[in-house]
């Protein structure tokens, strides 16, 4: 699936998957702090966004329960994830696995 296109596309970056729903208010308040991070580090990072109603077999795979959840991929195997717009610890994650 594209999904998968993707995460090969991607190949050494850091692959960082943001899974979303279209009705929770902390994933809107931090999509647009992912996208400035999406800039700053644009040719180390892939961002991939996930609507968890629309693609509910990527979910269930990455087991997702709450969002906003963030899954950290590295040559398509996870590094590392966690639940919750914290943005500090979202910019630190990406930094210290870049």
């Amino acid at each position: 699936n594209d999904f998968n296109t993707k995460l090969t596309e991607a190949g050494e970056k850091l692959v960082v998957v943001d899974f979303f729903a279209t009705w929770c208010g902390p994933c809107k308040m931090i999509a647009p702090k992912l996208e400035e991070l999406a800039t700053e580090y644009n040719n180390k990072i892939v961002i991939l966004k996930v609507d968890v109603d629309e693609c509910e077999d990527l979910a269930t795979q990455y087991q997702i329960s709450s969002m906003p959840t963030f899954v950290f991929l590295k040559n398509g195997t996870t590094v590392t994830n966690f639940t919750g717009a914290n943005y500090d610890k979202l910019r630190q994650t990406i930094i210290e696995n870049i």
